[in-house]
């Protein structure tokens, strides 16, 4: 039988497990995956605690949106996928989104899959999409200009780090908030990183940030939200997806999923971010990878807060 990564109570790492799942042939409209790796994110973990609803009926909780995979079955012979290509038994894929997708098998809807190239790896490609789809939503509520200057709080992080290389494909400056430790990769990106901490808004006007068109807030700090709020005059262009109510309240942005016009945004995006993750263009970088059945050690790890990258189970 198939095995899904669930949370048997709301909890930290400790109420992960694995569980048998019933196996499903596939709908008219629906592909089986076997799944090669799936993603974590830190939203992974907040729904695990409760943080986003903790009805005692959802438990076991499935986790996880994005994984990679093969092809094992069709409920139909002419589904095409959500990149407008048939799919065929063998097609290598990513799935996303998702819900429950940290499985070794998946029946999901074909407009929810899309054909991974063959220079991606699996690991790689299980992901890129829930980071860049929110980085890509980050920026068409920006709508940034060639030559503008974004303020990327927590550039280190993978979405911070897709919104900087998307920005910078555009012509668009970054400076972005980081640990030192992380300074030298990102300047290498084409990013100027700051460090975060006391003295943070002085650290970015002598980089000449008076001149600061816009912020995305990938963190959710008052730190964040304060240097934001002294540098960007027109408070739409200041994005937030961490929910910091300082920056929500003062005419800043939240965006996430769940509504419409940003899921079309998202949905529009995900076949030209796994073209530029394909060409080297968008570097979203793997950390740590565990076997599926490992899944509570990795929570454990992304529960560390210092990723600066991917963790995948994989299968």
């Amino acid at each position: 039988m198939p095995h899904a990564v669930v949370a048997v109570r709301y909890g930290g790492p400790e109420a992960i497990d694995i569980i048998e799942i019933p196996a499903q042939d596939p709908g008219p409209h629906q592909v089986v995956v076997d799944v090669r790796a799936a993603a974590l994110n830190p939203i992974d973990a907040k729904r695990a605690a409760g943080l986003r609803g903790g009805d005692p009926a959802a438990l076991p909780l499935r986790l996880g949106f994005e994984a990679a995979g093969v092809v094992t079955g069709l409920g139909a012979t002419d589904l095409v996928g959500g990149d407008g290509v048939p799919i065929s038994l063998g097609d290598e894929v990513v799935v996303f989104r998702v819900p429950g997708a940290q499985a070794d098998e998946l029946v999901v809807p074909a407009k929810d899959v899309l054909h991974k190239p063959a220079s991606l790896g699996f690991d790689v490609a299980a992901g890129v999409l829930l980071v860049g789809t929110t980085a890509a939503h980050a920026l068409e509520v920006l709508r940034l200009r060639e030559g503008e200057t974004v303020l990327v709080h927590g550039v280190a992080g993978s979405v911070g780090r897709a919104v900087a290389q998307l920005a910078l494909r555009e012509g668009v400056r970054v400076i972005g908030t980081a640990d030192p430790r992380h300074h030298e990769e990102l300047r290498a990106l084409g990013i100027e990183p700051v460090a975060y901490g006391s003295g943070l808004l002085e650290r970015v006007r002598a980089l000449g940030g008076e001149g600061v068109d816009a912020a995305v807030d990938t963190v959710g700090s008052q730190e964040a939200t304060e240097v934001s709020l002294a540098l960007v005059p027109i408070r739409a262009r200041i994005v937030t997806i961490a929910h910091a109510s300082g920056i929500i309240d003062a005419g800043g942005v939240e965006i996430g999923s769940g509504d419409p016009a940003g899921d079309a945004i998202r949905d529009a995006a995900r076949p030209e971010l796994i073209r530029l993750a394909a060409a080297g263009e968008l570097r979203i970088p793997v950390v740590a990878r565990y076997p599926l059945t490992a899944a509570r050690e990795a929570y454990a790890f992304l529960a560390g807060g210092h990723a600066a990258g991917k963790v995948v189970l994989e299968a």
